[in-house]
C-alpha cells in the first residue's frame, strides 16, 4: 500500500524594501479655504502630494469647520507632517477661494518656520456670467 503526502508550500514573501527618506526642501502649499471648510495641501513642485489635512480631520464639525482657527489648526497638522517627514523649510503658496481660513493658514506656515517664498492668488474668477434665464411665454 503506498501512501501519497501531500505538501503544500506556503509561496514566498518577498521581503519589503524600506521606503527611501525623500528630502524635499522646496515645495508647494494649496490652501483651499470655502466657508464650510478649509483643506491644506503639501506637495513637492511637481505636485506630488507629501501631506494633507482639512478642518473636518482635525476634529472640528459643522460651522466650526469654516473658521480661521480650524484653518490654523489644520495647517499646523499638516505642515509638521511634512516638516518632520520630507524637511521641508520653503514653500510657495497658493491660495484658493474666499472663506475665513486664508490667512490663518499662511500664519501658521510662518509659525512652523517655513519661509513662504510666494503668494498666488488662484481663485477661480467668473467670466461671461450665469446663463439667463428663458424667455417667459405668456
Amino acid at each position: 500500500m503506498v501512501t501519497e503526502e501531500t505538501t503544500t508550500k506556503a509561496p514566498k514573501e518577498t521581503p519589503k524594501r524600506k521606503k527611501a527618506k525623500r528630502n524635499v526642501s522646496i515645495g508647494q502649499v494649496h490652501v483651499m479655504a470655502t466657508f464650510n471648510n478649509t483643506i491644506i495641501t503639501f506637495s513637492d513642485l511637481q505636485g506630488n502630494v507629501l501631506a494633507s489635512s482639512s478642518a473636518g480631520t482635525c476634529g472640528f464639525r459643522g460651522s466650526k469647520k469654516g473658521t480661521a482657527y480650524a484653518a490654523q489648526v489644520a495647517a499646523e497638522r499638516a505642515g509638521q507632517d511634512a516638516k518632520q517627514q520630507f524637511g521641508l523649510t520653503k514653500a510657495d503658496v497658493y491660495l484658493k477661494g474666499i472663506g475665513l481660513g486664508r490667512d490663518a493658514a499662511v500664519r501658521a506656515l510662518s509659525g512652523l518656520n517655513i519661509h513662504v517664498e510666494t503668494l498666488h492668488d488662484v481663485t477661480g474668477v467668473p467670466h461671461g456670467g450665469v446663463r439667463p434665464r428663458k424667455a417667459r411665454r405668456i
